[in-house]
């Protein structure tokens, strides 16, 4: 059996465009690891599949959907096996791969290939097409289903945990792990990493003709829709840097996915036409996960962060409308983009049967702190900014309508109204215990 790193290869030819040469990697790769014959191989085009690769093949005359992570930790692939096995016994719904390999270079999963569509495609069909009636009332009754069971198991697997425990969990690598150079800044002292990647030294372009540099921009005050907000941009990411660690979470701990939004879900129908949800890629899943951070991806990425402006930003700039002006350093935004009937309904089941009972459970148990709104903002904040680039003109094909609606939303996920409401504030005031 052939040592070479195929997974790896197969990365590098696909994102340098080279597609066949990719197939042919991960087709000798398959072949090798499970020593069956190998059919047909398709790499998926996915726009939420932004750190790892998948596709589907056959093999020996059943088809396979396959994935493999393709930059930051490389160990993820195989640690998903072990986590979904993890989530399995602590009885959430969850898939579980048929096969795994966990080479170096060479770690790859295989899932029976299944034709139960995953839900954010699911969601993107009703929201685009403005589907209203029973299947959006499947949608939602099938959310608030997982939404209980994941509330449930959080709160028989909830235990005080050591520092040590949570901060060795993956989920913070899709926090403040991000914001920093770990090989020149281990200790995560200055902002850097994908903030510096994304936005610094670059042209932020918002709305129409305004254009700022990354220092106006970094150090503008944000009034959106009228609210005037008390962060800028870096200030929430330092902030961030400064206060997402461990130790500041309390010793609350849970078992959960950490990641599960809701592409990383599939929707199903039992024989009785019953709607539910399974998870699945829980590369991110611990038994230590910190308690105020298991639910947080999925809530801005299932409620706030619409697919449209975060990854369709051209039919974004085609549905919704945002100006933007600058002077003394404000900048002015008005949009008008809304979360829309599905995502309001998704966001009362978040606060009502996740984050309710969580922040109930952690402060009878004294282990909730005093500032986790704060906190929770600003990991919130970090669910957009750092995912990929927000930055029009960049390599996700950002517009400036897009990238304006999508950094207010993010300010106002991370920032305090100085004055008024919105949609933050009031999901904060309902939830607190």
């Amino acid at each position: 059996m052939s040592a070479a790193p195929l997974a790896r290869i197969a990365r590098d030819q696909y994102l340098a465009g080279d597609e066949n040469a990719a197939n042919r990697s991960l087709v000798a790769l398959i072949g090798e690891i499970s020593d069956l014959e190998v059919g047909a191989l398709a790499i998926n085009r996915d726009v939420y599949s932004l750190n790892s690769l998948n596709g589907t093949v056959e093999l020996g005359g059943e088809r396979f959907f396959f994935k493999f992570h393709a930059e930051e930790g490389e160990d993820d692939t195989i640690q998903e096996y072990y986590n979904a096995e993890l989530l399995q016994s602590a009885g959430y719904p969850v898939d579980v791969p048929a096969l795994a390999n966990g080479e170096p270079g060479r770690q790859i999963l295989l899932y029976r290939l299944r034709r139960d569509p995953r839900f954010s495609d699911l969601c993107r069909t009703l929201e685009f097409d403005r589907v209203e009636g029973e299947e959006l009332a499947d949608a939602i009754a099938a959310q608030r289903g997982l939404d209980a069971v994941s509330s449930q198991r959080m709160h028989e697997t909830l235990h005080a945990a050591t520092e040590f425990e949570l901060a060795a969990e993956p989920v913070n690598r899709l926090f403040r792990d991000r914001l920093f150079d770990p090989v020149t800044d281990p200790a995560g002292t200055v902002v850097a990493g994908r903030v510096a990647r994304f936005y610094a030294d670059a042209e932020h372009r918002l709305g129409g003709d305004t254009a700022l540099t990354w220092e106006q921009f970094r150090d503008a005050r944000w009034v959106v829709n009228g609210v005037d907000y008390d962060r800028t941009v870096g200030e929430l990411f330092a902030d961030a840097l400064e206060a997402l660690v461990p130790a500041r979470y309390g010793p609350g701990a849970v078992i959960a996915h950490g990641d599960a939004h809701n592409a990383n879900v599939w929707f199903e129908r039992d024989e009785d036409g019953r709607a539910h949800l399974t998870q699945f890629d829980p590369a991110f899943a611990g038994r230590h996960l910190p308690a105020l951070l298991a639910e947080v991806k999925t809530t801005f990425h299932n409620v706030f962060a619409h697919p449209f402006w975060l990854y369709e930003p051209q039919v974004a700039t085609e549905r919704y409308a945002a100006s933007v002006s600058y002077a003394d350093g404000r900048l002015q935004v008005v949009h008008d983009h809304e979360l829309g009937m599905l995502r309001r309904a998704f966001l009362d089941a978040k606060a009502e049967l996740i984050w309710r009972p969580l922040l109930r459970d952690l402060h009878a148990r004294g282990e909730l702190p005093g500032d986790w709104r704060r906190l929770v903002r600003l990991a919130l904040f970090c669910c957009p900014t750092l995912v990929h680039e927000l930055r029009a003109g960049g390599p996700t094909g950002h517009t400036p309508v897009s990238a304006a609606i999508g950094w207010s939303i993010a300010v106002a996920a991370g920032a305090e109204p100085v004055s008024g409401t919105d949609a933050f504030t009031s999901f904060f005031d309902a939830v607190a215990p």
